[in-house]
């Protein structure tokens, strides 16, 4: 891991639970775990935004070696 960061957070009980159920890990972890999925989900709403925008001139039997 690079940089890290100590923080203070206030988080409803319930949810660090589940999460950590959900995870079988730990809190450093399920956190970690939840930032990454923050951190995708904002990646796949950007390549979502580009659907159909993209002018790909490709032969699909090329590209499968047919």
């Amino acid at each position: 891991m690079s940089d890290t960061r100590w923080i203070t957070a206030d988080l409803p009980d319930h949810l660090l639970k589940e999460a950590m159920e959900t995870t079988g890990k730990g809190i450093t972890d399920t956190l970690i775990e939840g930032l990454e999925l923050v951190r995708r989900s904002r990646a796949h709403r950007k390549a979502m935004a580009l659907k159909g925008r993209l002018g790909l001139d490709i032969d699909p039997d090329v590209v499968r070696d047919r």
